[in-house]
């Protein structure tokens, strides 16, 4: 019989796991207290306590959703970090390929040059010209592309990394096969940068959803809000309703949540199918 026997555990592992879980804990009270005033009535919620709902009143979200309009807030929200995210990915990494594949002077400056925009900061002066020459302003295109411009530069820096990682020697065999430079990236290389795409996806969900100061600039038309900016028009109606507010921050947090979770299953799908093929 095999001797399996347990490695002793060192104090300063035992140590790094204690902080982690306290620090994990610390992170979790905003969150349990969000939930738990979510469930309350008004008078229960305005103590802000940890404890448990006297009753619970889930008719809080249907009134969350009627008196704040966050259906057409979702909608909203969801086609901008819909079709933002996608938009940023896809243009991220074929200009990352190109950039990792051929790196000539001109290709480097122009590289350098998206990859400033992580530490530029923005000039609301300039952009709010430029949106209102190409008449952007207070349109749902013109939040999308603005979305992706601020979200590119990270993204193209992800990518080229990733990209830099891929053998050449599949560029050679594709090109000999016959494979024009459309097919050969997205036949050959999109599908192994999957790991960097659905991590780039998610971060780029993610910060789209929560975009709050952009939309506020740019979006004049309340039916084109997303939903931050309604979160935001409901604290200022009913800010002494904390239970309002609270279940008004957990439906808009959700939907991030969701894709989260979906994209690690992803994720950690393709990896195990990937071992089990290997």
């Amino acid at each position: 019989m095999t001797d399996i026997r347990r490695k002793p555990i060192r104090p300063g592992s035992l140590v790094k796991n204690v902080i982690i879980w306290l620090t994990s804990a610390i992170m979790l009270i905003p969150l349990l207290l969000i939930v738990f005033t979510a469930f309350k009535g008004p008078d229960d919620a305005r103590g802000m306590s940890f404890s448990l709902p006297a009753s619970w009143h889930f008719g809080n979200f249907a009134e969350v959703i009627d008196k704040g309009n966050l259906g057409a807030g979702f909608l909203n929200s969801l086609l901008y970090s819909s079709l933002g995210s996608v938009l940023t990915v896809l243009l991220a990494s074929m200009a990352a390929y190109v950039f990792s594949r051929r790196r000539s002077r001109g290709n480097r400056f122009l590289y350098m040059f998206i990859v400033m925009g992580l530490v530029l900061p923005i000039n609301f002066v300039a952009l709010t010209k430029v949106m209102q020459t190409f008449e952007l302003n207070d349109t749902r295109a013109g939040i999308i592309l603005l979305y992706t411009a601020i979200q590119l530069p990270f993204i193209v820096f992800l990518c080229y990394g990733f990209v830099g990682r891929i053998p050449r020697e599949l560029d050679e065999a594709a090109v000999i096969d016959g494979c024009g430079p459309i097919r050969l990236f997205f036949s050959i290389i999109f599908p192994l940068m999957r790991p960097v795409l659905i991590t780039s996806l998610v971060l780029c969900f993610l910060n789209m959803w929560n975009e709050f100061i952009l939309p506020l600039y740019f979006l004049g038309s309340a039916d084109k809000w997303p939903m931050t900016l309604a979160v935001y028009g409901f604290f200022g109606r009913y800010e002494t309703q904390w239970n309002l507010i609270a279940a008004d921050v957990l439906l808009t947090s959700l939907p991030v949540v969701i894709m989260y979770f979906m994209a690690q299953r992803y994720i950690v799908g393709g990896q195990t199918e990937g071992a089990v093929k290997g």
